[in-house]
């Protein structure tokens, strides 16, 4: 038999072509399992892509990698940079000031995490810029009591661009003294909409506005750190610590959301080992559907064999007809996976906007939106196991063809 005729009869068996109903029946429903199996698969790997991205791309792009502080005012700041930056794995340093304080608006209060920062910086300032609207940025720098506030922030307290709001500081500076507390009056300069948890906190002013509020005095909390290489950030913060003078000290973006990406990745981990168990599942299903088309063409073969088939040309036939399951059971799973999940984040932007309700908050997820990271590699990774699974599910039915005997069939026949 040749190479011709073998495929010629796989995909007789496994497509309605001839009279081959049941075969064409039972090979569809298998190649739907992987349809739906090998697609529900692509769209999940590509919502936790799209998290795995966010967190890197755009939460890391907002918080400092590295954030050293002294325990005492920093008096020599331009030494201390000059010596942060010399390390290899240093970016960009940006001096800031930080302090805790309330946000009042006639009776509403918010409590939030004010940071002070160089308008004029290119560094932590500028990775901000995209997330305000198109004048914001520019009407910040020129308002010496600007106040950014996030979205979440401005939202609780209703505020609009513009406004006159009120900060309350508690009394108190980094050297420890204690005092009254701080006052200032505050015009809304713009809203930052990263959509992220910094959204629900975060209130930037002017650094020299910042130091006074924390009680600095024209000093700073410390300095902002970004670095080339995100997954060692401990190692360099110890080796910035070591290089300056006593009563500094690091923290770092894993410290604060290495808990969160850990649980991204495991979340990624799980899903997939549960949906790729789904679809061994529905791979092995090949074995059942196989084992009974066997029996159903089992006059067929004993006739194919009486013509001079061996059993080697019966096998190659069933494998075949597996490998065509898996074939397109694969293409059609990756395409339909494909296009569902560039959908994903239009489909449910219309169910928040049909229900009227919110899926993903600040309040609670890391990102306000459902993100989609669709990769090649996932679609081919997940395509060639499927396809290897067909094609290891079919050995089994293919031997137990080989190995039937065209008398006894014929036989059994009479």
């Amino acid at each position: 038999m040749t190479r011709v005729e073998r495929w010629r009869i796989a995909l007789r068996y496994t497509f309605a072509f001839g009279q081959g109903h049941l075969s064409a029946f039972l090979s569809s429903l298998s190649m739907l399992g992987l349809v739906l199996a090998i697609s529900l698969l692509i769209i999940v790997l590509s919502v936790m892509n799209g998290f795995d991205k966010e967190m890197r791309e755009r939460i890391l792009s907002l918080v400092p990698h590295i954030t050293l502080h002294s325990a005492a005012p920093i008096d020599n700041e331009a030494a201390i940079i000059a010596t942060i930056q010399r390390h290899p794995a240093v970016e960009e340093v940006t001096p800031f000031a930080q302090f805790d304080a309330l946000v009042t608006r006639g009776t509403d209060i918010e409590t939030v995490r004010g940071i002070g920062l160089d308008a004029d910086e290119n560094g932590a300032f500028g990775a901000l810029t995209p997330f305000l609207d198109r004048n914001g940025g520019a009407r910040f720098a020129q308002q010496q009591d600007g106040l950014i506030l996030g979205i979440g922030v401005a939202q609780h307290l209703g505020v609009k661009v513009g406004e006159r709001l009120n900060l309350i500081v508690p009394g108190g500076g980094q050297s420890g003294e204690v005092g009254p507390a701080r006052f200032h009056t505050v015009e809304l300069s713009a809203i930052l909409n990263t959509g992220t948890e910094l959204d629900q906190s975060i209130a930037l002013v002017h650094l020299d506005l910042a130091s006074e509020l924390a009680g600095l005095h024209g000093r700073v909390s410390g300095f902002r750190i970004a670095t080339n290489q995100l997954f060692d950030v401990q190692r360099i913060g110890w080796e910035l610590q070591e290089n300056l003078p006593p009563g500094y000290y690091s923290t770092n973006w894993m410290l604060t959301h290495g808990n969160l990406y850990a649980a991204i990745q495991l979340s990624r981990d799980m899903v997939s080992i549960l949906l790729f168990s789904i679809i061994a599942v529905a791979a092995f299903n090949v074995v059942s559907s196989l084992v009974l088309v066997v029996l159903d063409k089992q006059g067929n073969i004993a006739i194919l064999r009486t013509l001079g088939a061996t059993g080697p040309d019966i096998a190659w036939i069933f494998v075949l007809q597996g490998a065509m399951i898996g074939l397109v059971g694969v293409v059609l799973g990756s395409l339909l996976g494909a296009l569902g999940s560039l959908a994903v984040p239009g489909l449910v932007n219309w169910l928040e906007s049909l229900l009227g309700m919110q899926f993903l908050n600040t309040d609670v997820y890391p990102v306000s939106f459902l993100p989609v990271d669709l990769l090649v590699g996932d679609i081919v990774t997940v395509g060639g196991i499927a396809l290897g699974m067909c094609v290891v599910a079919a050995i089994y039915p293919a031997r137990r063809a080989a190995k039937m005997a065209p008398a006894m069939i014929l036989n059994q026949d009479r």
